[in-house]
């Protein structure tokens, strides 16, 4: 790697830095929120979005501090976060089927506002990690695919919200949860592959 090549990588690598680190405090701050909410209505779909905002703080916080590390490092580090990303996939699965023995319905007006503001968010930081998105490695690619899978989760959110005014059943939320489960597993394997087709040898020192 050429003298220039090397500044530009690491000037690239101070400027995503920058980007995740935004990126991990409004994701710290929505967790908390939709948590909360979450809680007080007896969500599915809300409980497991604030596990993705949770992830995604996570998931930044590892990326702000592992793209100053070796490629070594972060090739190992890529694995981590592959785990990370399991994280609202369990919650989804494991409160969606406490909600089925419940059987309670969670607050229409409430669950669809909520979903509205958590895209809001998801959006925002889907638009700062958008010049990551075709990063060259596991971190950024994975950081950009925990912001787009929270994009797509808040869509069905809404839906599923706007489905419980005329359809007042635990079902659309239920649904909801679980698809947010299995598309967090999908983005969990990507990373993990790419990490592993990584090569540990890339050193930039």
């Amino acid at each position: 790697m050429t003298e220039h090549q090397e500044l530009s990588a690491r000037n690239l690598s101070n400027s995503a830095r920058r980007i995740v680190g935004l990126v991990a405090l409004l994701n710290g701050a929505a967790a908390v929120v939709e948590a909360t909410i979450a809680a007080f209505i007896g969500s599915v779909s809300l409980f497991a979005d604030s596990a993705d905002f949770l992830e995604d703080f996570l998931i930044n916080g590892l990326v702000f501090c592992a793209l100053s590390w070796s490629v070594t490092s972060r090739r190992k580090a890529s694995f981590g976060l592959a785990a990370l990303i399991l994280i609202p996939a369990i919650a989804a699965f494991g409160t969606a089927l406490y909600k089925v023995f419940s059987a309670s319905v969670p607050e229409p007006t409430a669950l669809t506002a909520t979903s509205v503001a958590a895209l809001a968010v998801n959006l925002l930081c889907a638009m700062l990690l958008l010049r990551l998105r075709s990063g060259n490695t596991a971190l950024t690619r994975g950081a950009w695919l925990a912001a787009r899978n929270d994009a797509v989760a808040n869509v069905l959110m809404i839906l599923a919200g706007i489905s419980t005014f005329f359809w007042y059943s635990m079902w659309p939320d239920v649904i909801t949860g679980v698809l947010m489960g299995i598309i967090n597993c999908f983005a969990a394997k990507e990373v993990y592959e790419q990490a592993r087709a990584e090569d540990p040898e890339l050193e930039l020192d």
